[in-house]
């Protein structure tokens, strides 16, 4: 079991008032088992799964989660979900939530608490031995901390040995926490796309007489160096009045750090060992740093305009930027007025095209609470939830659509794809660093060199990483 890390505290937003989970507005619908045990067992969707039915009036079964989902009991119609698009999915998709209820007399829903609210109920309830809700949706930036904290069930408590989820996993995945001995989280099995690749646009690069970075890529030719070499010749001062106009790369610098990390096969907190000191993340450090302070070729962090930093490209105002589905699905080429590339990240000093990570593992996982009534008749309803395809995996993941229209072209979809299958955990973010001791911003705004900030952070990053995993 983990040690419960006092270091790392969950990522509070007290701004929101917490709705209740569930319509009985008892406050507590997580352990709402019924007045006596029935002892009536059912089969799972899984052949050789069974689980034991506890109840003798219908049980509300509930996810916190901070948006809509469909279809759950609340649903009666396909067009409840006003985004419905593949009409024989969708009813599908509704058709087995009502096998689901009278297969296991069971009401299921998700509550959305807002997203700082699912983050205080967790905090608060599980912690209280209370949970409000049966399940747990989390980002790993609040789930991981959770799990540190002592807050969820070890998966194998109510998945058996033979589930899926340990097997083939056509339909659940669990995130394994740095080889500890005991899972937490799991989600859906699919197809990972909502990397963060490298966008470009194509304009720039052809007027400046650039090469396509797929065709480097492809070559194995999209390196640091050739990178920067971009770089600086796509900052431009159009009206030579001394201030740039256009920079070469504009995008959260988080996000560019993690990336850059994982292109020269390195990472901060992805294994027992602080990485931070070594010698590919000092690469990582000077890169970013002469990005910003030496040759100025990255757009300057505005810290009060977070959706300008990731959107600027879109007004003409970088060439490169960080571009994941959620970010490019708002534009059409139409809009944007040029077309866009995307590539994997360049190539570090220290990495490997063959066998650096591409995706930092991250997303939407679930968590079952301690103090869950049934937490083997929990999983197996979302289980089956997820499951409304019966195992077929093909059909399933046959209407990409949404992510395709947003690549734009099947080029930069068939990346995308590509980036989703080479994943590596690093939890670094979600450490709670002082601001004094790691803070990226002050690295590109030039008041730490990377070698003073490697110096500060190692001691605090290790000690971090051993508070959580007890060591």
């Amino acid at each position: 079991m983990l040690k419960k890390a006092a270091a790392i505290l969950l990522i509070l937003v007290m701004t929101a008032s917490l709705a209740a989970c569930g319509n009985s507005g008892s406050g507590n619908v997580a352990n709402n088992g019924g007045d006596s045990q029935s002892g009536t067992v059912v089969s799972g969707n899984e052949d050789d799964i069974q689980v034991e039915i506890t109840h003798t009036t219908t049980r509300e079964i509930t996810v916190g989660t901070w948006y809509d989902q469909y279809y759950t009991s609340d649903h009666d119609d396909i067009y409840d979900n006003p985004s419905v698009a593949n009409v024989e999915q969708a009813q599908m998709q509704l058709d087995n939530m009502r096998a689901i209820e009278e297969k296991y007399n069971v009401k299921f829903r998700f509550v959305n608490l807002t997203w700082a609210g699912d983050i205080e109920s967790i905090n608060t309830s599980i912690m209280a031995g209370q949970p409000d809700c049966d399940i747990y949706l989390v980002d790993l930036s609040f789930g991981i901390p959770a799990v540190l904290n002592g807050y969820a069930m070890p998966i194998e408590e109510y998945a058996s040995a033979s589930s899926d989820i340990f097997n083939d996993q056509k339909v659940m995945r669990y995130l394994n926490l740095m080889g500890e001995e005991n899972n937490y989280l799991f989600a859906p099995a699919s197809i990972t796309l909502d990397s963060y690749p490298l966008g470009f646009n194509m304009a720039m690069l052809e007027e400046a007489g650039l090469e396509n970075p797929q065709d480097l890529y492809d070559r194995g030719e999209w390196t640091w160096d050739k990178f920067r070499e971009y770089l600086l010749a796509l900052t431009v001062d159009e009206n030579n009045d001394g201030v740039t106009d256009v920079y070469g790369l504009g995008t959260v610098f988080t996000q560019l750090f993690s990336n850059l990390m994982m292109s020269n096969g390195t990472g901060m907190a992805n294994g027992t060992t602080e990485g931070i000191s070594s010698p590919a993340t000092i690469e990582v450090l000077d890169f970013m740093y002469n990005m910003y302070n030496v040759d100025k070729v990255a757009r300057p962090w505005d810290p009060d305009d977070f959706w300008g930093n990731n959107n600027c490209f879109a007004d003409g105002l970088t060439a490169f930027w960080a571009a994941p589905g959620w970010i490019m699905s708002d534009y059409t080429v139409d809009e944007l007025g040029f077309e866009f590339g995307i590539v994997p990240w360049p190539i570090g000093p220290s990495g490997n095209q063959e066998t650096n990570a591409t995706y930092k593992t991250a997303g939407n996982w679930y968590i079952i609470p301690v103090g869950v009534d049934n937490p083997a008749l929990v999983y197996q309803v979302m289980f089956d939830w997820s499951n409304w395809y019966n195992y077929d995996t093909d059909y399933r993941d046959s209407d990409l659509t949404w992510w395709e229209d947003a690549m734009y072209s099947e080029r930069n979809f068939d990346y995308l794809k590509m980036m989703g299958e080479k994943q590596t955990l690093d939890i670094w973010e979600s450490l709670s660093f002082p601001n004094s001791e790691f803070n990226l911003q002050m690295l590109i705004e030039g008041s730490y060199t990377p070698s003073q900030m490697a110096e500060q952070t190692k001691n605090v990053l290790q000690s971090l990483i051993d508070e959580a995993f007890g060591q």
